[in-house]
């Protein structure tokens, strides 16, 4: 189906649709939310790196701290 096929209300409402589904999207792009996203990808790290030491069972006080 081509669009000159379509009636202009309903190329309209595609139009409204696919701004919508790119919302979210748009949403992670405003300003500060690198920020949001670096302080979740940094605790997601240290989660696993504390998921790693207990797996060894060493006590805090004698593991190795990152550069």
């Amino acid at each position: 189906m081509d669009e000159d096929d379509l009636d202009p209300r309903e190329l309209e409402r595609i139009r409204r649709r696919n701004h919508d589904a790119g919302s979210e999207d748009r949403e992670l792009l405003k300003p500060g939310m690198g920020k949001v996203f670096k302080q979740i990808l940094d605790r997601q790290a240290r989660e696993a790196r504390e998921a790693r030491e207990a797996e060894r069972g060493r006590p805090r006080e004698l593991r190795r701290r990152g550069p």
